[in-house]
């Protein structure tokens, strides 16, 4: 039986928000790459997540080119 997590721990509740934000991270990476993929511009992108586009850029760019991503001029 898997043991429940002590909601008075501190390190236990902390270590949840780590694993929730590799988590979100992975699941952002994937789908930011899939909407590239489909032929969503950077600014499509950034408007879904809330966030600029020069921002989205930055963060996920490097990584798709790597990927071997054909990603899209503005």
């Amino acid at each position: 039986m898997e043991k429940l997590m002590d909601p008075a721990d501190p390190a236990a509740g902390l270590a949840a928000v780590v694993a929730l934000r590799r988590l979100a991270d992975r699941l952002e990476d994937s789908q930011v790459e899939a909407a590239l993929r489909a032929g969503w511009s950077w600014s499509d992108v950034a408007e879904v997540l809330g966030v600029t586009r020069q921002a989205v850029h930055k963060k996920h760019a490097a990584r798709l080119i790597a990927a071997g991503v054909a990603l899209r001029r503005r």
